[in-house]
This record gives structure tokens, sequence and C-alpha cells, in this order.
């Protein structure tokens, strides 16, 4: 592919709010509990919106709906993911996979190209907007456990199907950008080498946890293809806020040793300089050159003056 270094895609906002904990991935939220977290973000300059299908098997994109579609559509930002369909069902497996969702739906794996657009067409109707501004292609990676025959053969499908159908959209308008978002760094090096994206979603790889693997070997590639990255989970899921879980999954209560006692050592840098550490971790995070944006989850709207003060300034790109 060749290098698209003048064409790097900078979005306007470069602070957003992510979906999965109102999803209700972790906890169980209501809907007024999310509502009120979503006005929260909107009242303090928030303007970049990142959901999936997949977090809540449908809910989360439903709960941003309710905000976005009554604000006008150039004030945001959205990106949204593909290659997840989901259909009504009453014997549906949704107690299994996403247990707090109380979804009625069962899940259909499609990466395929008409999969690609069937998924933009149902995220579009959940959040009752127009079009999306960026579609990443969700969890082709090797820690999604629930692909039936393993996520390479779900990335060759995306490969033929996802990748040049995404390609044709950004082409004819239909979405400003592309990319994939997933956990790992593989997917996205060989998706720059197999095909031409614009953004991609770097969904846990660079913290101040854990981050060597990003700076060694993904942000060089990334320059060379001129490619930009959203950055997510700069909190580890919480875990650098004191949650009791490191990343996602269904182990994630099985926090290594060393990320512990990592956390505890940057804890005592932070208060040492009276810091506080999530507003440092999250810096961290939005600091690299090649990032341009990052994405933060939010469970409810409290939050106190200081993180809020510290949270407009990220959202207007300080």
């Amino acid at each position: 592919m060749p290098n698209r270094a003048q064409e790097i895609f900078q979005p306007q906002f470069r602070f957003g709010l992510g979906g999965v904990s109102l999803g209700n991935e972790f906890n169980k939220h209501t809907d007024k509990e999310a509502d009120a977290t979503l006005a929260a973000a909107w009242e303090i300059g928030v303007r970049y919106f990142d959901v999936a299908p997949w977090y809540g098997f449908g809910l989360a994109e439903r709960r941003f709906g309710r905000l976005l579609h009554g604000k006008k559509r150039s004030e945001y930002l959205l990106s949204s993911k593909v290659g997840k369909l989901f259909k009504a069902s009453k014997n549906n497996r949704h107690a299994e996979i996403y247990p707090l969702s109380d979804s009625p739906n069962d899940i259909v794996y499609d990466y395929t190209a008409d999969g690609v657009r069937r998924s933009i067409e149902d995220s579009l109707q959940r959040l009752g907007v127009d079009s999306l501004d960026i579609a990443f292609v969700h969890d082709i990676s090797p820690d999604f456990a629930f692909f039936p025959n393993g996520w390479e053969e779900q990335y060759e499908i995306s490969r033929k199907g996802a990748f040049p159908a995404l390609s044709k959209m950004r082409d004819e308008g239909i979405v400003r950008a592309w990319g994939i978002g997933v956990n790992t760094l593989l997917p996205i090096l060989k998706v720059m080498e197999d095909a031409d994206p614009d953004v991609c979603l770097c969904a846990r790889q660079y913290s101040l946890i854990d981050h060597a693997s990003a700076v060694n070997e993904l942000f060089p590639a990334v320059r060379k293809k001129g490619i930009s990255l959203v950055i997510g989970s700069s909190l580890n899921a919480g875990f650098i806020s004191g949650s009791p879980r490191y990343n996602y999954g269904k182990e994630n209560f099985k926090i290594p040793a060393e990320a512990i006692e990592k956390r505890a050592r940057l804890q005592q840098v932070a208060d040492r300089h009276g810091v506080d550490l999530r507003i440092a971790a999250l810096q961290f995070s939005a600091a690299a050159e090649v990032a341009v944006a990052l994405v933060v989850g939010a469970r409810s709207e409290r939050g106190g003056p200081k993180p809020r003060a510290e949270l407009l300034a990220c959202a207007r790109g300080r």
C-alpha cells in the first residue's frame, strides 16, 4: 500500500466518550443514569462519541442515540464499529455473552462487504442519526474469544470484504474515515499492509501501565504508513482509577502482580507531585504524536470540579 502521510486523518475533536460502560459491560446502569452521564459529557464540552453494536448488544448505541439524535449533526464526531449484526430472538444468548445487557438479541458475525453496509445501516437506526464519521472493523484480534473458528478466518473475510467496502464507502462520502478497532497490535500492523485505513482504534495497548510494545512496534509503523490512532483505555478499563479489573474479558479480575506493583509506584509519584493519577494517565495517552484522539469510558455524571476542568481542556484539544 502507498504511504499516505500527506492524508493523515485529523478529527476536529480530540477527546471522546466511549460506550463500553454504558453498554453495561462492567455494571448494570439504568437508562436514567446513562442519560445523566451523556448529558454531563455534552455539558462539559465532549463532542466525540465512540460506540459499537457489541456494547450491550445494541444497548449503548440506543442510549447514545437518545442524546445525539437531538443535536446538530455537524457539532460532534461519531464513530461506531462493524462486523457484528444482531437479530431479536426469544432464545438469545445475551445471558451467556453480555449478561448485564438484558438484550433480546442474538449475534451474527459478518465481516463481508454486504455485512458492513448492513451493520452501518443498523447502527444509524439505533443511534437515530444519518451518518457515521468513522467506522472501525471490530475485534478481529487474537484476544476476542467468541469467534467460532478463530480470528484469522474473520480477518481474511474482512480483508476481502469489509476493507475494500469501507474504502469505497469513504470514497463515496458515506463515512469520512475507516480503520480497525482492536485490543492487540498485530491486526493493526497487518491491516496497514493489506488495505488503506485512515485511523485505527488502539484500544488497550498504550497506557501508563503498558506501552512498550506500542512505542517500539506500532508507532514506527504508523508513522511510516501515515495512519493516525485513536487511543482507548488509557485507564486500562478503570484499573488506574482503582477498579478491581484490568482491561477486558471474563477473567479481567485476575490482575497481574506486576500491574498492581506498577500502579502503586505510579500513585506514589503522583502523590509526591500533587497530581491526580487519572489525569496524568489521560495526558500521557493523549500526548503521543500519532494519537489524534483519546476515548475514555464513564459510568456516571459525577466527577468533581478538577477532573471536569481537566476533561474540558482535553475536549478542546489543549
